[in-house]
């Protein structure tokens, strides 16, 4: 499969494309795309460091607090496909706007919920809509800027969205968990992360139709059995993962097991579908192309080394540090910026340099960040692990030990983020935009739960192993000292034994999630500067892949 296999013909301007060139403000229409997809991406990460505090608030177990973060991931991952063939089939502005509409009402429910069911139910209400508007805003912006410099600057500020949301994420939540009053009104703070989110979906929902070109409708079915298989399967396959990567589960349970041999089954019967039916969900010829195809595999593979990273960190600031859920959120402050810079980097350079080497280089520096995470110096003894816990933190110095190498995997994707998006959705056909973008979101999303749930499961694993050894010792360390092993640590629920255990084991498990998240970054590297040949001089054209330009 090459470049020169590619069946798209050549992109004719359509009439949607003919009336945003007669719009005033396309600048305006820019940030609307761009308010939509910070949104869904930074409440992948909003919650992260609310979830002790809905916990409590809520009364949620600790082992049903991660739904709140996956419940989100596997509604988004599992239907961004049929939120793309539906934005392809109706137009992406509709589906746009009713994304977006969706995940306001979702939010406010969310906000106001009283009970871990209504929590969990809105949270899933929140990814349906996210896989409405996530495809529609990426498509739009295709039929919005033309090929070449225009469209090269809006993508890198759409791929600047992707990768920074999550990091405003945990700097947004970690501010807005802190609070306890708004505009003089007492709220919890965990619940100001989902009710900010209501007000700018339905202003960018009312803006839409104003500042933006509809889509053509293409003319087709919708593929119903290709739907239920292909949203079933991925959500059985991020499921079983997931529970494989909880303590109470691991890979042996039943459920783990049956999950994942019903995902792959129904993967198997979607694929087998979607090559017979007249409208697939997911038209083979999306993957025609070794530059889409290659593009695909590596924002799965890289993203799900980026959020385990986010998930990982969060925690250990917190949780070994010491810091307190604002000034975790701004630890993270300068990936925000860093990632900035990587994508104006490669923005500059897209059109001068082939994706490969913008691509392949940034995956590198994202995976020495990693592999340096993996070296963070701490001592587990149980003396060193009780003079933290007395001390409120472990000495670890945030600006020698995390800021570079924070700053250093920013930079690393924003590097990446612009030049693979770009591949990912160029040369696609006009009728297919839509469920190319809808690819793309689904192999971040959906590689991101892999991925987490892959590297929680290494974690737990050495977390436990450590914890086991540590128990005795560090229960005589207490008792040596004059404390009480079984009292309970002032502010928590969590005895002195347990609260050291927990701070020797946790690092042990962290420090090796880092690492095994610095091999996955350095397969997306292979991927990329092995399969990835586009030239940069075919990014500034729309006309077939493997046609030799300039």
């Amino acid at each position: 499969m090459s470049d020169v296999e590619s069946l798209d013909p050549p992109e004719t301007t359509s009439s949607a494309a003919v009336e945003s060139k007669h719009r005033s403000h396309p600048g305006l229409a820019l940030v609307l795309i761009l308010t939509a997809q910070l949104m869904v991406v930074l409440d992948s990460t909003i919650a992260n460091i609310a979830l002790p505090y809905i916990g409590g608030d809520l009364s949620i177990s600790q082992a049903n607090l991660t739904w709140i973060v996956t419940g989100y991931a596997l509604a988004f991952g599992g239907l961004l496909l049929l939120g793309g063939r539906l934005g392809d089939l109706y137009g992406r502005r509709r589906l746009f706007m009713t994304g977006l509409t969706v995940f306001s009402i979702a939010s406010l429910l969310g906000g106001l919920a009283a009970n871990e069911a209504m929590l969990l139910a809105s949270r899933a209400l929140q990814g349906v809509g996210a896989a409405m508007a996530a495809p529609a805003a990426l498509a739009l912006i295709t039929t919005t800027f033309a090929a070449g410099p225009a469209r090269n600057k809006a993508m890198a500020a759409y791929a600047t969205m992707s990768g920074v949301g999550a990091a405003i994420g945990l700097i947004l939540g970690g501010w807005l968990t802190g609070l306890d009053s708004f505009l003089g009104l007492d709220v919890e703070g965990w619940r100001m992360t989902f009710l900010i989110n209501v007000p700018i979906g339905l202003v960018a929902a009312f803006l839409a139709p104003r500042v933006l070109a509809e889509s053509e409708s293409h003319p087709g079915e919708m593929d119903v059995p290709g739907a239920i298989t292909g949203t079933l399967g991925l959500l059985g396959i991020v499921f079983g993962l997931s529970r494989a990567g909880e303590e109470a589960y691991g890979w042996d349970h039943v459920q783990t097991i049956t999950s994942l041999v019903a995902g792959v089954a129904l993967l198997v019967a979607f694929a087998v579908i979607e090559s017979r039916v007249k409208h697939p969900l997911l038209p083979v010829r999306i993957f025609a192309s070794r530059t889409r195809a290659t593009s695909f595999v590596a924002m799965m593979i890289a993203p799900a080394a980026m959020f385990a990273m986010f998930y990982f960190l969060s925690l250990f600031i917190q949780q070994i540090m010491g810091f307190s859920p604002l000034e975790a959120g701004f630890a993270f402050l300068p990936f925000s910026f860093g990632i900035v810079v990587g994508a104006g980097l490669a923005s500059n350079l897209v059109a001068r340099v082939d994706a490969r080497f913008l691509a392949g280089t940034g995956t590198l520096l994202a995976a020495t960040a990693l592999f340096m995470f993996s070296r963070i110096p701490i001592d587990e003894s149980p003396k060193s692990v009780l003079t933290a816990l007395t001390d409120g933190g472990a000495d670890i110095n945030y600006w020698t030990q995390l800021f570079p190498f924070i700053v250093l995997m920013a930079v690393g994707m924003g590097m990446v983020f612009v030049p693979m998006t770009l591949t990912a959705v160029h040369h696609v056909r006009s009728e297919d935009s839509g469920i190319g973008s809808g690819v793309l979101n689904t192999m971040q999303q959906v590689g991101g739960a892999l991925g987490l749930a892959t590297l929680s499961t290494v974690a737990l694993h050495f977390t436990n192993n450590q914890a086991s050894a540590v128990a005795k010792p560090m229960a005589e360390a207490i008792v040596a000292g004059g404390g009480d092993p079984n009292a309970v640590v002032p502010g928590t629920d969590l005895t002195f034994l347990e609260s050291a255990i927990f701070g020797s084991s946790f690092p042990e498990g962290a420090t090796h999630a880092f690492l095994v998240a610095s091999m996955l970054m350095l397969a997306a590297s292979a991927v990329i500067w092995a399969f990835l040949n586009v030239k940069h001089t075919e990014l500034a054209t729309d006309a077939p892949e493997g046609v030799h330009v300039g």
